[in-house]
Order: structure tokens, then C-alpha cells, then sequence
């Protein structure tokens, strides 16, 4: 009786060729195959099929599921297929083609195995499978690289972009404009530059403050202290005209720029008053005796509140965008963090080994908020003022004189002084350095960002500023810098 489990197909055998016994016929053997042959073919079918008794009755299902392989290149499995032998052949063709059956039936399944004898018009088939073979490792391992995707070519995967990476963002390393500045104080703890919201930049020049209108080019002389006074600080309001000018008396003045007049003057302060800071109209000024002042220029009052922590010079300070928080450096490598009704610091950072001046809060992340140390310290130090944790720290090699961080991409630019007084403009948070400037001869004490957020000006002991366009545009952020290198103007401020 047959085995219902084997699938047999009845071949056709080419014209004139003899008709092979039926044993042969089931499992293909030649035709001419020897009586030990015959015998060795049946022992081998009776050890695939020991101790399998299927009833006829019903259909028995494996425990595998085991894909039809009909449409498979077995080519790649380097067997060769069944052929017709000639009764000249010898007794070790017979026993291969033996063999490569079993071994196909056992691989592939007895669909595979179960082949007519072959044809010229057969082995045409088998040589050219059809499209759907599924190995294709030989054939694909010569194609272009978006052939291996899942959905195949790139236009058939929406929302996913292949095309080649754009080159990075050229800055220009020489500044478009340098003007001088005489008389710019070569002085650590002090901030003499400061760009308005309406493109005007205040510098602070011995005991004097000019205007420079950066679409004109104006320069107006907005005040002059005297010979027993000087300039330490000046800050604009982040709104309108009004500019904060501190002192080395320790007074601060509120000066009208549209009209050139002092509109106030407020005391409190028993040493110069060299850092300055705006939230709306609450002004924060730090001075040499340690303490931070809020004033409220609506209020009658020289000062609303008084801030007690540092131990030393107050030299940075910045509030956050959000004006809910203010950040404090001084010169007892302290770090501090204030909010809007405190009286002590809420959070202190004592990681910085040197006077903290460089402060810059981030527009992009809530809490962000960057320090830098002085010539023992070197470092950039990054820090989450909402979870009260340190982030990062970055050795820059160098003084850390100031920082500000781009309105319009995550960037942010550091300004040095001892001992390769460079600029740096850095990818954050990866902290890549995308360009590092120079030509100033002195620290690059003082930097100031433009209202567009494009252009950066520095001021070092040199007396020159320098602006420098840096960073992109908020509508073209991977578009090269507009302006370039190739315009440089050279202007006195006096």
C-alpha cells in the first residue's frame, strides 16, 4: 500500500526513453538502476518513514510549519539537480542522484524532492526561477544600499528623508566690522557692552557711555560721570529706551536713550556697581560689596529688596527668559539662584574653582542654565535648575569671560581671555565646536548678541569691538551667514 504521507507525482519521461520501474518512478531514480540499488533506495524511504503509520482516514498535521519552497532558488544550496542517466553511467552517478534527492525530500520537503526527470525544457525553468524567490543574498549584495530597506526605494517610506547629509554651517573666522573703542577697561568683574532690542549698542568707555545705531551707524554720546566717576556696568531694559548705567560709586542711573536724559538715580551700594540685570520693570544690580539690590523703578524706593549670600564681588547676573529666576556669579566661585521673593539663594553651586562671570540662561530648554569659571577654573559647566541637578562640565582650556546662547538654534558662543583670548561657538548639547574666532590681542572680556540673533559684537582690553556673524537665521537656520568676511569697516567711538 502507498504512503499517503509522501506526495507522489507521476513524471513524463522524454520520447524514447525507456519507462523506469514504478519504485523508481517514486522516488525519480534512473532508469537503469541495479537490483542493490533498488534495495538500498527502499531501506533509506523505510528510515524516513519508520515509525510513521498515518491513518488514511484523516489529514496528519506536523508540529512545524514548514513553508512551501517551490518557487526557492536551491541553487544557493550548491545541490545539484536530478538528471537522467544513460545506462552507460556507472554505478557512483546512480548512488549521487540517490542521494541528492533524499537530501532535497529531507531539506526541502517531499515537493521538492518529487521531480520529473529533467528536460531541456525543465532545466530551463529551474535555471531562471520565477520573480518571487525569497533568497536573494547573492543577487542583492551588488545593489545600491536603499535597496536593503523594508519598504524598498526611499519614495515609499513617507516622512523618512535618505537624501545625502547637507555640509555644516560655514562661519566666518575674520569679524565684518571692528570699530575702536578708547578707553574700554581691560577689568575682569566689569560689563561695558550691551545690545538693545532696538539694534542700538551701548559701550561704556572710561567715565562715559556711548551709542552706537546699528543701522545707521550713529554714534551718540549718551553721558559723562565726571573725573571722579566711571562706568562699570551698563544693561538696556528689555523693552523700550531706558538703559541702567552702574556706577564705581555705587550708584546706578536710569538714562532716557531716546532723549538722552537721566530719569533717576539710585543708591545703596557702597562699592562700584559692576553687574546689571533686567526683568521687566524690576532691576537687579550687583556690586563690590557682595550684595544684590532689586530695585523697582515704579517704586519710590531706591531698592525693593536686598539679596545676601555671596562673600565676595558680585561680577554676573541673569535672569532666566521666564523672569521667574535669577542667576548670580561672584568671585568667591559661587553660583547662586534666586527666585522672585527670596531673600537667600535657593539653590548654590559650589563646583566652580574660580570667580563665575559668564552666566546665560537657554531659550530652548525651561531651567537650562550655563556658568563659566575664571582662569583657575576654565570650565563650562551646564546646569537643570528645575530638577536641581548638574548636567555637564566641559574644560575649555582657557578663561571663561562670558557666554550667550543663540535665539534661533541650540548653539551657544563663549568668550576667553587667559591665555588664547579666542571665541568658540559650540553645538550643545554635544558641546562640538563648530568655529573657534580670533583676533583680539586682550581677553574678550565683554559680548553682546544682536536683537535677530545673528550677529555677536566682543570688546576686549585691545580696545576694538568686533562683530562677528556666528549664528543663522530663525527663518534659514542651515543657510550660510548673509553678510560674510569680505566687509570690514573700521569707526571710532568718540
Amino acid at each position: 500500500m502507498e504512503d499517503p504521507a509522501i506526495q507522489r507525482f507521476p513524471s513524463q519521461p522524454a520520447p524514447g526513453t525507456p519507462t523506469p520501474s514504478s519504485s523508481s518512478s517514486q522516488l525519480n531514480l534512473a532508469p537503469t538502476m541495479s537490483d542493490e540499488d533498488s534495495a538500498r533506495s527502499r531501506y533509506i524511504e523505510r528510515l524516513i518513514n519508520a515509525n510513521h503509520h498515518p491513518s488514511p482516514s484523516r489529514t496528519i498535521y506536523s508540529d512545524r510549519f514548514i513553508p512551501t519552497r517551490t518557487g526557492s532558488n536551491f541553487g544557493l544550496f550548491h545541490l545539484p539537480a536530478p538528471r537522467q542517466s544513460s545506462s552507460s553511467e556507472g554505478r557512483e552517478d546512480s548512488s549521487t542522484s540517490v542521494y541528492s534527492t533524499l537530501l532535497r525530500t529531507v531539506l526541502f520537503g517531499p515537493e521538492s524532492s518529487v521531480v520529473s526527470p529533467v528536460t531541456p525544457e525543465k532545466r530551463s525553468d529551474w535555471m531562471n526561477p520565477p520573480s518571487r524567490n525569497i533568497f536573494r543574498y547573492k543577487t542583492d549584495t551588488c545593489q545600491a544600499l536603499h535597496s536593503l530597506f523594508p519598504f524598498g526605494s526611499d519614495d515609499a517610506m513617507p516622512g523618512v528623508n535618505h537624501s545625502p547629509v547637507k555640509a555644516p554651517r560655514k562661519i566666518p573666522r575674520s569679524p565684518y566690522k571692528v570699530l575702536d573703542a578708547p578707553a574700554l577697561q581691560d577689568d575682569f568683574y566689569l560689563n561695558l557692552v550691551d545690545w538693545s532690542a532696538h539694534n542700538v549698542l551701548a559701550v561704556g568707555l572710561g567715565n562715559c557711555v556711548y551709542l552706537w545705531n546699528a543701522c545707521s551707524s550713529k554714534v551718540t554720546k549718551l553721558c559723562d560721570l565726571g573725573v571722579d566717576d566711571s562706568v562699570c556696568s551698563v544693561g538696556w531694559a528689555q523693552r523700550g529706551t531706558h538703559l541702567a548705567v552702574g556706577t564705581s560709586n555705587g550708584k546706578v542711573q536710569i538714562w532716557d536713550a531716546s532723549r538722552c536724559k537721566r530719569v533717576r538715580t539710585m543708591e545703596g551700594h557702597r562699592l562700584r556697581v559692576g553687574a546689571l540685570a533686567w526683568s521687566s520693570s524690576l532691576l537687579s544690580s550687583g556690586g563690590r560689596d557682595k550684595s544684590i539690590f532689586q530695585r523697582d523703578i515704579r517704586a519710590q524706593e531706591d531698592f525693593v529688596s536686598k539679596l545676601s549670600g555671596h562673600k565676595s564681588e558680585v561680577c554676573g547676573l541673569k535672569w532666566s527668559y521666564d523672569n521667574r529666576e535669577l542667576a548670580s556669579g561672584g568671585n568667591d566661585n559661587r553660583l547662586f539662584v534666586w527666585n522672585q521673593n527670596s531673600t537667600q539663594p535657593v539653590l548654590k553651586y559650589c563646583e566652580h574653582t574660580a570667580a563665575v562671570k559668564a552666566i546665560a540662561w537657554s531659550p530652548h530648554v525651561n531651567g537650562l542654565l550655563a556658568s563659566g569659571g575664571g582662569t583657575a577654573d576654565r570650565c563650562i559647566r551646564f546646569w537643570n535648575t528645575t530638577t536641581n541637578s548638574h548636567l555637564s562640565c566641559m574644560d575649555t582650556g582657557s578663561q571663561v569671560c562670558n557666554l550667550v546662547w543663540s535665539k534661533n538654534v541650540n548653539e551657544l558662543v563663549s568668550t576667553h581671555g587667559y591665555s588664547q583670548n579666542q571665541i568658540i561657538v559650540w553645538r550643545y548639547p554635544a558641546m562640538s565646536k563648530l568655529a573657534t574666532l580670533t583676533g583680539h590681542t586682550f581677553r574678550v572680556l565683554y559680548l553682546a548678541i544682536s536683537p535677530d540673533g545673528q550677529t555677536i559684537v566682543t570688546g576686549a582690553g585691545d580696545e576694538t569691538l568686533r562683530f562677528w556673524n556666528v549664528f543663522p537665521s530663525a527663518k534659514s537656520q542651515n543657510t550660510d551667514s548673509e553678510i560674510g568676511a569680505s566687509f570690514l569697516g573700521r569707526t571710532t567711538i568718540r
